[in-house]
């Protein structure tokens, strides 16, 4: 079945070659992100052996190897692979090159959402993953950038009488959970988390996106942000307070799943249960 192409990946990959060595303007947010998803280890008593790092420019790869977890890292960008200072593959996430069973950890923090077939990578990650081997991933959710999403149509509108696509169509939280289903992973959970950002001016925003290689890259997508009249009029449609701060939170879906194994917890089967669900709301022994 044909996958439908709704990003240029080449694109991407231009945009995050050109930010490269901008990136450290956005760092910390990439961090504060990474740190909140690697938090999930530390629930975890088991070992990892080789873990893969998918798209983590320069955040991930560190943060596990001082967990003393072997780490490959893995970017669209081979100006992002050349910093990183262990085991670096240049590739585009949507294929993994990647024999079965080569990973007991996956991490993908805020790399999957310029992905077109997603329910196909992280069907490929089950696969690359060993049996009993952990997915954690985080990617941006609804209603993440909707002040700029609603800035950008009116500017537009106003400026030339119709929209056209220019912000990336982040999924639910629900949905990244159906995906983790889909895709066949064990004890599939999905939570929301919010890392708060604030802006002393509306083009902070708009510069960050493009120190972290987050501009447009919809292949439906129409240039011409930059034009002076136009840019004036989204600046002018950003929701701003009295001090002229703009404050954009990222909505986040942290998601965590493993590879199936005859080892984990199986769910009852129908009439196994000694305790019936009305007894057990009402409290009845």
């Amino acid at each position: 079945m044909d996958v439908p192409q709704i990003f240029d990946r080449h694109a991407v990959r231009l945009h995050r070659d050109r930010a490269a060595a901008n990136v450290g303007h956005v760092r910390p947010v990439l961090a504060e992100a990474a740190d909140r998803l690697l938090d999930r280890l530390d629930d975890v008593t088991r070992h990892f052996g080789a873990a893969l790092d998918i798209g983590g420019r320069g955040v991930v790869a560190p943060a596990l190897r001082a967990r003393h977890i072997p780490t490959v890292t893995t970017d669209l960008s081979w100006s992002m692979c050349a910093e990183d200072s262990g085991p670096a593959v240049c590739m585009d996430a949507e294929w993994l090159p990647f024999a079965p069973d080569s990973f007991d950890l996956v991490v993908a923090c805020l790399s999957l959402h310029w992905v077109n077939d997603l329910p196909g990578l992280l069907a490929q990650v089950r696969s690359i993953l060993a049996p009993d081997g952990l997915f954690l991933a985080c990617m941006p959710v609804l209603p993440t950038l909707a002040g700029l999403r609603r800035a950008l149509m009116d500017a537009e509108m106003a400026q030339r009488g119709g929209v056209s696509p220019r912000v990336s169509p982040f999924p639910g939280v629900r949905d990244c959970a159906g995906l983790l289903q889909r895709a066949g992973f064990a004890l599939p959970v999905v939570d929301a988390d919010v890392i708060h950002l604030s802006y002393r001016t509306p083009m902070g925003l708009l510069r960050d996106l493009r120190h972290g290689g987050e501009t447009n890259a919809l292949r439906e997508r129409t240039r011409g942000l930059t034009h002076p009249a136009l840019l004036a009029r989204v600046l002018e449609h950003l929701p701003v307070d009295e001090d002229g701060n703009l404050e954009q939170d990222l909505h986040m879906a942290v998601m965590t799943g493993w590879s199936p194994a005859p080892t984990q917890p199986q769910p009852l089967r129908p009439g196994q249960f000694s305790v019936s669900l009305e007894d057990a709301l009402r409290g009845t022994p």
